[in-house]
């Protein structure tokens, strides 16, 4: 059923695609009429394209037709239409990472189920990320087919709080159309509310000189109910205060709490050597100033925090190596040639 415009591919006049393999992952919950509008808009976004591509479809736990539907129409397209059933509704984000470990190809996009993005945008996308050597290209709806006060001024609200905290600079952190450099993603885990922050997570292991955004199509929602809601806004800054946190003492939160437990010891040090100055050489009774409780609050404070912070850093220690996780994110070497790739110093005849 075509219900959108077909447009043109969007790639540059004899653009030549790099070769790769493409998975395109649609987390789904209660989309039952959307799931054959959006594999027919996907089919025929694809039909031309000249690389290996499959779909896979993730059913969130949907109470309605979703899976049965997606069921059918993996039988009826064939083997590339990969289906992903989870036994609950997890939300978006585990929907999100349950694709993506299913996703076999060297770039994932990932896109919503509703059809409001246009998987025409896909191709134009890929081609971006791989003939500019990005790691992530993040969808941008410029022309937003929503309300203004419910959606697109919350969401502006929302985007320019995630650059600033993040120091990822995007407009439209919210759009689900997004192409990502398979390696790259799979080294992040995601969880919670992660989805909402990809790119900023993303950045913690590559750079943002190697995120991009692009201009997408947004379409009117056809069929079924949006999945948020105004509360959304609040949830997210709740969520940056986490971010903010993750993003700068992942690896070293001993940092965090022992510098908040060296300036409450030092405070309170402070408070008890002037109270102690005022007890040996003006003999003032200091022992019922509320003062001297202060300043011992402070300083057992501040020595708990140090503690905290120490045992914080065996905890990251221990995580990080029990998950086998590296400092580092390196790109794949070219394989070696006929040289071994030693240089050995010439011996006289």
């Amino acid at each position: 059923m075509n219900i959108l415009p077909i447009p043109a591919s969007g790639l540059p006049d004899g653009a030549m695609m790099p070769d790769h393999t493409l998975s395109i992952v649609v987390p789904m919950y209660n989309e039952a009429e959307n799931v054959e509008p959006l594999l027919t808009r996907i089919h025929q976004a694809m039909e031309r394209y000249e690389q290996p591509w499959e779909v896979v479809l993730v059913d969130d736990g949907s109470t309605d037709a979703t899976v049965s539907e997606i069921r059918r129409l993996a039988a009826h397209y064939g083997p590339h239409v990969h289906a992903v059933e989870l036994v609950r509704n997890y939300k978006q984000t585990a929907a999100m990472q349950a694709g993506i470990d299913a996703a076999r190809g060297d770039v994932i996009a990932t896109i919503d189920g509703d059809l409001q993005n246009d998987p025409f945008d896909i191709p134009r996308m890929v081609y971006r990320l791989l003939s500019e050597d990005l790691d992530l290209v993040v969808g941008w709806r410029k022309d937003r087919q929503e309300g203004l006060l419910m959606r697109r001024l919350p969401s502006r609200i929302a985007n320019a709080l995630i650059a600033r905290v993040t120091g990822v600079r995007l407009k439209d952190y919210g759009c689900s159309l997004k192409v990502y450099r398979g390696s790259v993603i799979r080294s992040v885990k995601l969880y919670g509310e992660m989805h909402r922050f990809i790119p900023a997570w993303l950045a913690t292991v590559t750079t943002p000189r190697r995120i991009a955004q692009e201009v997408v199509t947004h379409h009117a929602r056809i069929h079924g109910q949006s999945k948020y809601g105004i509360s959304r806004t609040f949830r997210v800054v709740l969520d940056l205060v986490f971010m903010y946190f993750f993003m700068r003492y992942r690896t070293r939160p001993g940092h965090f709490f022992g510098g908040i437990g060296i300036a409450l010891g030092a405070l309170g040090s402070l408070i008890l050597a002037y109270l102690l100055c005022l007890k040996l050489f003006f003999a003032q009774d200091i022992g019922t100033r509320p003062m001297l409780f202060t300043g011992f609050f402070l300083l057992i404070a501040g020595v708990q925090m140090v503690t905290s912070g120490v045992l914080a850093e065996m905890l990251a220690r221990v995580y990080h190596e029990a998950n086998g996780s590296s400092a580092y994110v390196a790109r794949p070497r070219p394989a070696p040639g006929d040289d071994d790739g030693w240089l050995r110093p010439s011996r006289p005849s």
